[in-house]
């Protein structure tokens, strides 16, 4: 099934910047290499973590939402679960009810205080471990080892012109933003990580961003 595109308007929606393809083909072929070694790698952890949510009987194990890809193509990003069922309804009142989180979401789309998360859901997202299925994504076509984090349809606008950087990429399961402070920085900021990654990207520059990917993740810098 050909995956769906983003209702991005045309001119950005058409902007099909490629690249060298000896450079996206080689790529690629690191994705798939390097994702297929994860899983395997880190199949323990994935049972184990998928065991304790199917056992938890809370919900789903995993979460799904549709974010915009590259080139506007939209597809379906996957996560074990974290938050609650009723998820949507507290952050709506929240939202409602407290000026300072809605300011807080406004900037950042993201809280350090979320009612949403579960115990169990919160310790997935400080170590990362809740966005590790996202190596299916990636093994589909649709993520990239390294590049922009993956946005919902309602956040494109929020990157104004800056939104052909982030189109022209294959969303990442790291990127800048991650080794950069994650929730530390503001969304204007993340904005311009993810244009720096699309004018500067190069197989070394993936390669530093892989190796800072895990001292930042055990660091727990940024996480929340």
């Amino acid at each position: 099934m050909r995956p769906e595109t983003a209702d991005i308007p045309a001119p950005l929606a058409a902007y099909q910047w490629r690249g060298r393809p000896e450079r996206q083909a080689f790529k690629r072929v690191l994705d798939i290499c390097g994702s297929l070694g994860l899983l395997v790698f880190l199949a323990p952890l994935l049972l184990a973590v998928w065991l304790i949510l199917r056992l938890s009987g809370k919900g789903p194990v995993f979460f799904s939402q549709e974010r915009v890809g590259q080139f506007g193509q939209t597809f379906r990003c996957l996560k074990f679960r974290t938050m609650v069922p009723d998820a949507a309804q507290r952050l709506e009142a929240l939202l409602r009810d407290d000026p300072a989180a809605a300011a807080e979401w406004d900037d950042t789309r993201k809280l350090k205080n979320d009612p949403r998360i579960t115990p169990l859901g919160d310790f997935l997202r400080k170590s990362s471990i809740d966005e590790l299925p996202q190596l299916i994504n990636i093994l589909r076509g649709e993520m990239s080892l390294v590049g922009p984090r993956p946005v919902v349809f309602d956040e494109i606008s929020r990157y104004g012109l800056d939104v052909i950087f982030y189109l022209r990429e294959r969303p990442g399961l790291t990127g800048l933003w991650q080794v950069s402070g994650r929730s530390d920085t503001t969304y204007d900021e993340r904005v311009l990580l993810d244009r720096a990654y699309s004018l500067r990207r190069s197989f070394w520059l993936d390669v530093r961003i892989l190796l800072q990917t895990i001292p930042a993740v055990l660091k727990r810098k940024g996480a929340t």
